[in-house]
């Protein structure tokens, strides 16, 4: 943790190193999991002297909840399956709905 930062962010990042850990996630990714989400929600309420432009415009990380997630009960977001059949190149993706993206995925 950065230096003079208070102790709400220093449980918060035990809270999230430990719960990356329970998940499965190496030591080093969930330090690194923790460091980089405590450090967006340092910058979004102004505890950070330098921010970058997406950690300012981004949800939070707890009014985000699960909208990230590739395995809640809908499975990846329209948004998430759309990126992905661009990166793949895949005709015909901006008039599909999500069902037919998971489709044209084979999800």
């Amino acid at each position: 943790m950065p230096r003079g930062s208070s102790p709400k962010r220093e449980r918060q990042y035990e809270h999230i190193k430990d719960s990356a850990k329970k998940r499965g996630e190496s030591t080093d990714r969930a330090e690194e999991i923790a460091a980089r989400t405590v450090n967006k929600e340092r910058a979004q309420a102004g505890e950070s002297k330098t921010a970058s432009r997406t950690s300012l415009k981004d949800k939070p990380a707890p009014q985000r909840g699960g909208e990230h997630s590739h395995s809640g009960a809908q499975g990846p977001t329209y948004d998430q399956l759309y990126a992905d059949a661009q990166r793949r190149g895949i005709k015909g993706r901006s008039s599909m709905n999500k069902k037919q993206l998971q489709q044209a995925l084979g999800r």
